[in-house]
């Protein structure tokens, strides 16, 4: 891993992927969903996957697509408590308390930065506590725009000051990080397996880790689970 820490002042870590196993979303958004939507509503599951991944497809990328609140209207479920009844596959991604930890006692400025819904952060919080090493949290429905969007980093600095040559993102999406890439912030790093439960990921042209051992800023105790 090619990165100069003393170059770094500020640290934007992304949630779902990145701290934490993805393998939660895609069961839930892939297996529970469909099956849950298929008996409310008396039709196959393969008549569930097929009409889901249509409405998955449409708005994939935006704000409503990280809505509990849309997806409990559009699809007449109650998404917060589904999310709870699969609650027990919520996982931080191993070494992640450990890199946390040691960014900490670094003293660079540390944000976590997601397109997670309050409700699913709130979850995911309960489940983890994960937000107790974390300085500040800041949702892409603070800001009113998906980190997709290059403008989100704009915004994004009115909110939390950042020089955009000192700043490290790490992030399991490639949409966004292309976006960061356009904003200029100039450190990015992606996350070969968001999902502990799939294949490696391409990850196109970006430097990428295999866990965050890969990551520990100088000093930084890489002993751990």
């Amino acid at each position: 891993m090619n990165l100069h820490w003393e170059e770094i002042d500020t640290v934007f870590l992304d949630m779902d992927g990145t701290l934490l196993d993805l393998h939660f979303d895609n069961h839930f958004w892939l297996a529970h969903v469909p099956r849950r939507y298929a008996e409310k509503h008396q039709i196959s599951l393969q008549e569930s996957e097929d009409y889901l991944k249509s409405r998955y497809q449409k708005i994939e990328g935006t704000l409503n697509w990280y809505c509990v609140d849309h997806w409990s209207e559009m699809l007449d479920l109650d998404i917060e408590q589904l999310k709870k009844e699969v609650g027990h596959l919520i996982a931080i991604h191993p070494h992640v308390i450990d890199f946390l930890q040691a960014l900490k006692a670094s003293g660079k400025q540390l944000v976590l930065v997601t397109n997670a819904h309050q409700k699913s952060l709130d979850l995911k919080f309960e489940r983890t506590r994960l937000g107790d090493y974390l300085e500040r949290v800041i949702t892409a429905h603070d800001l009113g725009l998906p980190k997709e969007d290059p403008a989100f980093w704009g915004a994004l600095n009115q909110v939390e000051s950042f020089d955009r040559r000192h700043t490290l993102l790490v992030d399991d999406s490639l949409p966004v990080l292309q976006s960061a890439k356009t904003y200029g912030i100039q450190h990015l790093v992606a996350v070969r397996y968001p999902d502990s439960q799939s294949p490696e990921k391409d990850v196109g042209s970006f430097q990428a880790i295999l866990d965050f051992r890969e990551l520990m800023p100088v000093g930084g105790d890489n002993s751990g689970p």
